[in-house]
Formats: structure tokens, C-alpha cells, sequence
């Protein structure tokens, strides 16, 4: 109780300087951020350090990036971000969930993924999540039990998945407020996002969209239907009227890659007020995934690069699931930092890898936790030395593979169950195409 105490007095007293002078008055913040942090492992020293770094410079592209957040963001929502996000979820949440993991010795995530529902009002190509079909949801009292399950665990990130979240949006402004000291995050293909529900966001303050898109009109619309890229623009332009911080999901394929890592592309998307972009490798998923759509080691390698360049020269943050593993220690899966629980309450280890030996319908969150699927991920983990190559399915077949045989997991996919051998079939050229590129790239990057 005494950091949660700390905490919002410290917010009041660093946010009657922010509000004043934002550039000049920041550092007083980030004072009092690392009093309340401290000195221990846990505590994000080198995070804190390159924040530091960041607002002492002018004319660094992240120092216009926060600028932008505070002079174009709601500053009631700033505030909540900043309270359940920085504080609730990383500085303080962070430290007990390792406690957690030494008292139970199973992994213990910081963020939780949730299906609310199968239901999509699109149905686009190659999405892995329409093969669920339209007919299964978690109740409003069930997604409410694991997050009060995950905050008795002091897991503060709550992300939703689908199917498309927003088709239940009026049950996830409830959970809002049940929830207000949590961070709320949906991938959403935004079609759903009108001013009524733009207003929800705004008096709860604590529910961020990352939005779907495959790039420019053609693209959007020849993967997700006509219409749909005019109807993100038009959702874009409602947040950014309503002073509402938004972010983008980009999945790259071996098709798309340099349309949606262009200059051109991402400085739209600045100019549409985006604060982050999340990038996602096309993952083979699905009896009828596409391997053709997987990139090439000289694609990924690309976007390796480019994704570092744009960090350091747009004000957009960007983030790659794949290429960015050197900076969480490889796999995040497994509850190691992160879950995913379906629509029909299955809860896998990952949001790509469908198999599972547990249910929250029939466990406890810990319990599925310290289930032998998720205790091979945590035994296991790191899957690689090399976090370039982090997977245990794209990178390392043979070691999804032989977690699912030895713990009996079962495929989630109610609609068209995948094999695991399935699965690891498509993957193994890919990985070992993929295995010497990875390993001159981390090894040039260790110099």
C-alpha cells in the first residue's frame, strides 16, 4: 500500500510541473520517478537512464515524440497512462511480479491477452483468429476474474485480442471502471470506433486502440475489404479531435514489407497523430496460413534495420515482436512476460501458438500458470542464446514440437485443430534460412 500511497502523491506534485512547462519540468518528474524505483535489479536503470538521456534533448526525435504526447493528448489521460502504465504496471507492478515468480516458481507475465470475443465484423485474409469462427465469448464476470485474478498477482497490462475486441466495447468501458488502476490496450481493426465510443474512452481514460492496417488504401482493402481504410482514417481522426493517444499494428509480410516501413507510410501515420507502431512477423498459423507470406532472411534482415532507423529519426515509437527480442531476453511467451486466453477460456502460452493444457473456466490463473505446458516454457526459456532467433514454433521447431508431445497440450483451434508437427513442418526451412542470418547479425550487434 505505501508505493500505491507514494505514487499518487508523487503524481499530483510532478504533475503541477509538467502541466506548467512540460519541457523544462520533466526532469523533476524523472527524479522523482527513480526515488520511488531505487537502486535494485528490478528497478529499469538503463530504461530510466535513456529517458533521461531523451528529455535533455531538443532535438531528439523521442523528445518531439513526448512533446506531441503532452501538447495533442488529454492531459487527464496522460496522467492515467502514466499512473497505470509507467508506475502501476512497470515500476512498481515489475518488482513484485518477480517476487511472485520466486514464491511460486513458474513464470509470472507482465501483461495478459484476452479474446473477449470470436465475433469479427470483417473477415480478412489470413487472419489466424476468424478460423475460431463467431460463437464463443468470455463473459463479462469471467474477464473480470482474471484481471482481478492478475492484479493479486500485480499484473497491471491488460491487452485485448479477437476476433474484434470492439464488438463487445460496452463490457470493456465497464472493466475500465472496475479497473481503473490497470492499462487497457485493443488491436482493432477500428471500424467500431465512433465519437460516442471515442467519449467513453475520454471519461475513462485508460483504454488505448492499436489499430490494423496493411499499409495505404489498396493494401488495407484488398486484405480487410472495400471501404475499411476510409473507415480507420475517419476512426483516426475522431481520437485525434477527442485529444485520445492511439498506436498502429502492422503485420510485414514477404509482400508488404517495404510499403509499410517507408518514410512515406510512417510519417503519415505521425501526421494522423500515431504515438507507436507494432510490428508483427507473419506468423504461419492455421491449416490454411500462407508459408509464401513469410518473409526472406534478407526481408527480415531489412526490417531489422529499418525499425532501429526509424527509432532513432521519426517521432513515433516503434516496436517489432520478432527482431526485438535482444531487449526482453528472447521468448516473452509461456507467462514469462506474457499470455493468451481465448474466447473459450483456453489459456496458451502465446498469442500465435494455439496449444494448451489448461482452461480459466476449470483453474486458477496461477494454476494454469504451473500447468506442464507453461512450466516447459518457463524451464526452457531462453528457447535460443541467440535473441534474434527467440521462437520456439518460427525459430526452433523442434522445440514446440517436443514441449507439446511431452505435456500432451492440445490444439485451441475449435474450428480446424493444427497438429503441432503440422505447425513445425512449415517452419523448419524458414528457420534454418533464417539460422546463419541471425547469427552474423547478433554477433556484429554483441561487438
Amino acid at each position: 500500500m505505501i508505493p500505491k500511497t507514494l505514487s499518487k502523491i508523487g503524481l499530483k506534485t510532478a504533475y503541477s510541473y509538467i502541466e506548467k512547462d512540460p519541457g523544462r519540468n520533466l526532469p523533476k518528474l524523472m527524479e522523482w520517478v527513480d526515488k520511488l524505483a531505487g537502486d535494485g535489479p528490478n528497478s529499469f536503470p538503463e530504461q530510466r537512464e535513456a529517458f533521461r538521456t531523451v528529455i535533455n534533448d531538443p532535438d531528439n526525435n523521442m523528445y518531439q515524440l513526448i512533446m506531441n504526447i503532452f501538447r495533442e493528448v488529454d492531459n487527464d489521460v496522460v496522467k492515467a497512462v502514466f499512473e497505470n502504465f509507467f508506475l502501476n504496471a512497470n515500476i512498481i507492478g515489475w518488482p513484485k511480479q518477480e517476487e511472485m515468480r520466486e514464491k511460486y516458481g513458474c513464470n509470472i507475465p507482465w501483461a495478459i491477452l484476452l479474446d473477449p470475443t470470436s465475433a469479427c465484423n470483417l473477415h480478412c485474409t489470413g487472419c489466424w483468429a476468424a478460423e475460431y469462427g463467431n460463437k464463443l465469448n468470455l463473459t463479462l464476470d469471467e474477464i473480470d476474474s482474471i484481471i482481478r485474478q492478475g492484479k493479486e498477482l500485480r499484473v497491471y497490462m491488460y491487452i485485448y485480442t479477437g476476433g474484434e475486441p470492439l464488438v463487445r466495447k460496452d463490457d470493456l468501458i465497464t472493466l475500465c471502471e472496475r479497473h481503473s488502476d490497470c492499462q487497457f490496450l485493443a488491436f482493432t481493426n477500428a471500424t467500431l470506433i465512433d465519437e460516442a465510443f471515442a467519449d467513453e474512452m475520454l471519461r475513462v481514460k485508460n483504454f488505448i486502440p492499436a489499430i490494423s492496417l496493411e499499409g495505404f488504401e489498396a493494401a488495407t482493402d484488398a486484405r480487410r475489404g472495400n471501404g475499411v481504410y476510409q473507415k480507420v482514417v475517419r476512426a483516426m481522426s475522431i481520437l485525434r479531435n477527442k485529444r485520445l493517444p492511439f498506436g498502429i499494428s502492422a503485420c510485414y509480410t514477404s509482400q508488404n514489407l517495404d510499403s509499410i516501413s517507408s518514410d512515406q507510410f510512417i510519417d503519415q501515420l505521425v501526421k494522423w497523430g500515431a504515438r507507436f507502431i507494432w510490428y508483427f512477423h507473419y506468423m504461419p498459423v492455421g491449416n490454411d496460413a500462407v508459408p509464401a507470406l513469410l518473409p526472406s532472411p534478407s526481408q527480415r534482415e531489412t526490417m531489422y534495420h529499418r525499425i532501429r532507423e526509424i527509432r532513432a529519426t521519426k517521432p513515433i515509437f516503434a516496436m517489432d515482436f520478432q527482431n526485438d527480442g535482444e531487449y526482453v531476453g528472447g521468448c516473452i511467451a509461456g507467462g514469462r512476460r506474457y499470455l493468451h486466453i481465448n474466447a473459450n477460456g483456453d489459456v496458451d502460452p502465446c498469442v500465435f501458438i494455439h496449444y494448451s493444457d489448461s482452461n480459466i473456466r476449470e483453474k486458477s490463473l496461477l494454476d494454469c500458470l504451473r500447468s506442464p505446458i507453461f512450466m516447459a516454457y518457463h524451464d526452457g526459456q531462453p528457447f535460443n542464446e541467440n535473441h534474434l532467433r527467440p521462437c520456439p514454433m518460427l525459430e526452433n521447431p523442434e522445440k514446440l514440437r517436443e514441449m507439446v508431445h511431452r505435456t500432451g497440450a492440445h490444439s485451441t483451434d475449435l474450428q480446424s485443430p493444427e497438429s503441432v508437427d503440422h505447425l513445425c513442418d512449415k517452419c523448419a526451412s524458414y528457420a534454418q534460412c533464417w539460422a546463419p542470418e541471425a547469427e552474423r547479425l547478433w554477433n556484429s550487434s554483441r561487438k
